[in-house]
């Protein structure tokens, strides 16, 4: 019977990435992957978008992961989704009737 090698703190960061991105595009409902973007050098992540509720759910499902794969405490690992939001985090769709250059 062959045994699994556990991974390096390190080898579980860099796994992070594509894990993230990857249930980001899923739980936004698209179909791409890390691989389809990993090599782009432009705005990709302005290119798709998520609503408010799947972008907290993917904050959610973050934290959960990070909690669990690298051991974070909870307010660091919301602090890490806020950094990861920023970095690779697609462009949140407006809700109707919310345009700011409507003025009262």
């Amino acid at each position: 019977m062959e045994t699994k090698k556990r991974l390096t703190r390190a080898q579980r960061e860099e796994q992070m990435v594509p894990d993230m991105i990857n249930k980001m595009f899923e739980i936004a409902g698209h179909q791409v992957a890390y691989d389809d973007v990993i090599d782009r050098k432009d705005d990709w992540f302005c290119q798709w978008t998520m609503t408010e509720q799947q972008y907290d759910e993917w904050k959610l499902w973050g934290k959960k992961y990070l909690m669990k794969n690298l051991r974070m405490y909870a307010k660091m690992a919301e602090r890490q989704m806020a950094m990861i939001g920023l970095m690779w985090g697609l462009k949140l769709d407006k809700p109707p009737g919310t345009d700011k250059d409507k003025t009262i």
